[in-house]
């Protein structure tokens, strides 16, 4: 039998702001209110891809950088350049850098929500640890 869905994970309303490039922003369930820039969804893509490069990064030894140039070369922000929805269930975007393989779904969505508070409760994260990076 399937885990039921937690209900503050429900959006009560979604908005794309595709063509002006401000990102989304989703009213859930429970009153709660998100803003996610496209840079931050797509540095959050939760294909397979996406997730084998971060756990590379988070497992890899560091090493010295074997050069080093003068100037790093620019990356624009990712956009998205269309948005699209997966059943009642999920948003799949295609990107300005051509990635289009995530599927954000609404539970993966509030889990990523960039406020404190989803950050606590939703990433089971102790609160003295929350704040180590400052």
């Amino acid at each position: 039998m399937p885990t039921p869905l937690d209900p503050r994970k429900k959006p009560a309303a979604v908005k794309i702001h595709v063509s002006t490039g401000a990102g989304v922003d989703i009213t859930w369930s429970d009153g709660h209110a998100s803003h996610y820039d496209f840079s931050y969804l797509r540095e959050e893509c939760p294909c397979a891809t996406c997730n084998d490069e971060r756990d590379k990064k988070t497992t890899a030894p560091t090493a010295a950088p074997t050069s080093s140039p003068l100037l790093p070369m620019f990356k624009p922000k990712p956009t998205a350049k269309s948005a699209n929805p997966v059943g009642n269930y999920a948003i799949q975007f295609t990107f300005s850098d051509g990635h289009a393989t995530g599927i954000y779904s609404y539970d993966h969505l509030r889990t990523i929500c960039p406020c404190p508070v989803c950050t606590q409760s939703f990433r089971n994260l102790a609160p003295s640890k929350m704040y180590l990076d400052r």
